[in-house]
């Protein structure tokens, strides 16, 4: 895992990024001790080099968090247990702080400046280690109960399958994360068969078919390494896969296309989120 810090401008325009490896070894002031100086960093660069002032940070997590990433526990990050990530943020920064989970930030990202630009309403998939998403719906990015809609990668889509860490069998996650090929595989994921393509391609169309079906969707953006690593092999097997089985009552199935923003969509994703906090009336 590492830390990203970047300066996104409000027209989406990535001016800079810094980055800092996650060592697993240390404590959860270390951790935060390295993302404070990429963000120190930034903010110098900003005002010396870019000329710009910064408004608020926005920051992209791995779940699970609480809403706003009042607290975060992201598994790349051993050490952070529902750490403090938002009131550190702020008490280094004297910043407004916005947060989300990083599926739900890429999520705005695509929809602003990607392949959902002018959408209403779509879903995401991100297909890497492991399988997150998001969902906006009638313009409105989905929240949830406690801020983590968008956990696709619980969907069944092998019943009785492979036990997933959840506890139940079968899960997206369990089926066609990196983790999960690289173990049902023993084989590395750049090195892929064409039947695994093909599966996870299926499995994942699966998911988003049923997603498509209950939410009236017309639009699936997937993106990740693996996904976007199987290529086009893979998004042929999920688009048969969606039109075999949403189609039903509804006319044209979705359409599934890759995401388009690539490694900059978390960061741009974060961006995002700090202006969308921005613009939100405050409470």
């Amino acid at each position: 895992g590492r830390f990203t810090a970047g300066i996104v401008t409000m027209r989406g325009e990535l001016l800079d990024r810094t980055r800092a490896d996650v060592d697993p070894d240390v404590g959860p002031q270390s951790h935060f001790a390295s993302l404070a100086r990429i963000v120190g960093e930034q903010r110098d660069r900003a005002r010396e080099q870019h000329d710009v002032r910064v408004r608020a940070i926005g920051v992209a997590c791995a779940g699970p968090i609480a809403r706003n990433c009042e607290t975060v526990s992201p598994a790349t990050v051993p050490s952070w247990r529902r750490f403090q990530l938002r009131q550190h943020l702020r008490e280094l920064t004297g910043l407004a702080v916005f947060g989300d989970l990083d599926a739900k930030a890429t999520t705005l990202a695509e929809g602003w400046l990607g392949a959902a630009r002018g959408a209403q309403s779509f879903c995401t998939i991100v297909v890497s280690t492991h399988v997150d998403g998001g969902l906006v719906l009638d313009g409105d990015l989905v929240d949830g109960a406690t801020g983590n809609a968008g956990n696709v990668g619980h969907i069944i889509v092998e019943p009785g399958g492979r036990r997933c860490m959840c506890g139940a069998r079968g899960c997206l996650e369990s089926e066609a994360s990196g983790s999960a090929i690289g173990s049902i595989t023993g084989r590395p994921l750049t090195e892929p068969t064409y039947d695994i393509m093909r599966r996870t391609g299926r499995l994942v169309g699966r998911a988003a078919g049923t997603i498509c079906t209950a939410l009236d969707l017309d639009l699936v953006v997937v993106g990740g390494d693996v996904a976007l690593g199987f290529a086009a092999t893979f998004f042929n097997a999920a688009q048969e896969e969606i039109d075999s089985i949403s189609r039903v009552g509804h006319g044209a199935a979705a359409r599934v296309t890759p995401a388009r923003l690539g490694d900059n969509g978390p960061l741009l994703g974060a961006g995002a989120v700090g202006i969308r906090g921005l613009r939100r009336p405050r409470a």
